[in-house]
């Protein structure tokens, strides 16, 4: 059974898709920002920053759909970053929310973000 997931404790999306879907025991996380849902800006112009409030978005949309808030339910998560020269950075604070069991990841720079200023998304697939 097909089911949107929609919470105001991540960011609204920014074009024609959901924040999430779940199909019977598959979540799909559309990519994330780290946009701060409560004032729909970019928390900060570094990358940990970014990746933290990212990730906290991604908690949030996992709680969202039934999963309290654990991160272990994450399969695989696919890292965009806007200079490769951030994976450092970005991974120090990744390795905080996934301490144990990390899932399998793919990171990848990109030409350009969807937002202004973005350094960092990040899309995952959760198991429930």
């Amino acid at each position: 059974m097909r089911q949107v997931i929609n919470t105001p404790n991540a960011p609204n999306p920014v074009g024609p898709y959901s924040q999430a879907i779940k199909d019977h025991n598959v979540l799909s996380i559309s990519g994330q920002l780290g946009i701060d849902p409560a004032t729909g800006r970019l928390v900060g112009n570094d990358v940990a920053s970014q990746t933290r409030q990212t990730l906290v978005n991604i908690q949030a949309i996992v709680t969202a759909a039934g999963g309290g808030a654990d991160l272990s339910r994450i399969l695989k998560c696919t890292v965009y970053l806007q200079n490769m020269s951030d994976f450092v950075a970005m991974n120090q604070v990744y390795a905080n929310f996934f301490p144990n069991n990390p899932p399998a990841r793919a990171a990848f720079e990109v030409a350009k973000l969807p937002i202004q200023g973005a350094l960092v998304e990040i899309e995952a697939t959760a198991m429930f």
